[in-house]
């Protein structure tokens, strides 16, 4: 299952580990800190021009990727939510 965080960008939903909301968690000395150092090493990926409300964290093939996205964490919630519903319906009608 994919899940769509932006623009034209999707991830694998197995390969999330963490969507966190930019303005709770950035009040945190350590989010703020991680956030840095995955910069520094080229890790984050901006999806878009507009301000960032989420950020995603992502492992796939042993790469950390971290992309900022314009979409907030109750609507990408609400995206999991209703995707995992989906297949639930599906499994349950065969």
């Amino acid at each position: 299952m994919f899940l769509h965080i932006g623009e034209e960008k999707v991830v694998f939903m197995n390969d999330i580990i963490a969507i966190m909301d930019i303005e709770k968690t950035t009040i945190s000395n350590n989010t703020r800190e991680f956030l840095k150092n995955c910069q520094e090493k080229g890790m984050v990926e901006a999806i878009g021009t507009d301000i960032p409300k989420s950020f995603i964290v992502t492992m796939r093939e042993g790469k950390q990727t971290v992309y900022l996205s314009p979409i907030s964490t109750a609507t990408l919630n609400k995206r999991i939510c209703k995707d995992t519903d989906d297949i639930g319906r599906i499994l349950l009608d065969e």
